[in-house]
């Protein structure tokens, strides 16, 4: 990894993509720790459950602490997140969306469009919501995070959404290095680096795990010329739904201790109780909800229908299977084979911090969650690197 981000510093124009990167960054970090004008600083970080375990702990977090200063970039990225979210759903139920999911770049372009429009009336709306919430009267100018994000994309390294939760996160490491150094449970202090680097491994293990279904393709006519047949592979990866379903169960077992919080009725502190994340209710329950949304955004983001279909089309087939509905058959079956033991990975990685802080009474400020999203942002980035490295390599290679 240290030899990749070297040679690709030797390059002008990755290190050019890279300065650039890095400022928006800055600037963007800058922007989260700038108070919206008229807000009592004191009083908003007095408010504890910004910090907490509901929803607004959870999304403080995502935001980098820019929502418990109440900043201009409160809303951080949440906004961009949930329209994707949500197109991507509706591509399933709505003819017109998946029509346009099936145009390519074309049709691609209209999706972002429509992310985007959904995007600032998601923004507008929180905001509001927001400003009522703590009662100060400036809105937060969340919108202007979104064309800083596609910048990112179109003339930095990786992707500008993924980057910028990276930097939300990364900014609270600190903090919690000084709670485990300041901590007085010395077996917390000694167990947690290993536990940590033995979590980092498995994670990196789990999400470079694919299955490569072979794929034959026949020779074919095209014009006047007969194209060879060749070989490749289906990669099929074990959690393909990436972090989305944790982020779905965490909000929604966030949401019975926020009423808590906020009714403050016998019933309600008990149901907050009840649902309190040190507990083995909470821990079970966001178990379940993971393997259950894990399921579900596999079957929303891979159609083996559409696969199987593809394959005809090009003439590409599995060896030993069928074309059409029996090759759907097949990948389906793998496909759910694969699914389980990669939403086990995934509940057991959300709930380990949870374990950890009912066992010893120490909170690391630092979940599964947010460990899952930095790995998978640092080894997605690194692959673009490389990308981008192979590509001047093979432009030198053409000139010479």
């Amino acid at each position: 990894m240290i030899s990749t981000i070297l040679s690709a510093l030797t390059v002008k124009d990755i290190r050019r993509k890279v300065a650039f990167t890095a400022v928006i960054l800055l600037l963007y970090r800058f922007g989260a720790h700038l108070y919206v004008p008229g807000v009592n600083a004191a009083a908003i970080k007095s408010n504890t459950s910004l910090s907490g375990s509901g929803i607004f702990g959870f999304l403080n977090l995502f935001s980098g602490g820019a929502l418990s200063q109440l900043a201009i970039f409160a809303l951080g990225i949440m906004p961009y997140i949930t329209a994707s979210i949500i197109l991507q759903l509706l591509q399933v139920v709505v003819p017109s969306l998946e029509k346009l999911q099936k145009e390519g770049e074309v049709g691609q372009a209209r999706l972002t469009q429509y992310t985007r429009y959904l995007t600032v009336g998601l923004a507008f709306a929180q905001s509001i919501g927001y400003t009522f919430l703590f009662h100060s009267l400036p809105a937060s100018a969340a919108g202007s995070i979104i064309p800083v994000c596609e910048l990112i994309t179109q003339r930095g390294i990786g992707n500008g959404i993924s980057l910028m939760i990276f930097a939300n996160i990364v900014s609270r490491l600190p903090s919690a290095v000084h709670t485990w150094f300041t901590s007085s449970n010395q077996v917390f202090k000694v167990v947690l680096p290993f536990l940590v680097l033995a979590v980092v491994a498995a994670i990196v293990f789990v999400q470079e795990g694919q299955r490569r279904i072979p794929v034959q393709y026949a020779k074919r006519v095209v014009g006047r010329r007969m194209t060879s047949g060749g070989q490749t592979y289906l990669p099929l990866r074990v959690n393909m739904a990436g972090v989305i379903p944790v982020i779905f169960a965490a909000s929604l077992m966030a949401f019975p201790p926020t009423i808590g919080q906020i009714l403050n009725t016998k019933w309600s502190i008990d149901l907050e109780n009840f649902f309190s994340p040190s507990g083995w209710h909470y821990i079970l329950g966001e178990a379940i909800l993971i393997v259950i949304f894990t399921y579900f955004y596999t079957a929303v983001t891979f159609n083996p229908v559409d696969q199987a279909d593809n394959l005809k089309k090009y003439g590409g087939f599995i060896p030993g299977v069928r074309p059409g509905r029996p090759t759907a058959e097949f990948l389906d079956k793998i496909l759910a084979r694969l699914t389980f033991p990669g939403a086990l990975y995934l509940a057991a990685v959300a709930a380990l911090p949870t374990i950890v802080y009912a066992r010893t009474g120490e909170n690391f400020n630092f979940g599964g969650t947010s460990i899952i999203i930095v790995i998978g942002v640092a080894l997605d980035t690194m692959k673009q690197l490389e990308a981008q490295l192979m590509m001047r390599n093979y432009e030198g290679f053409l000139k010479n």
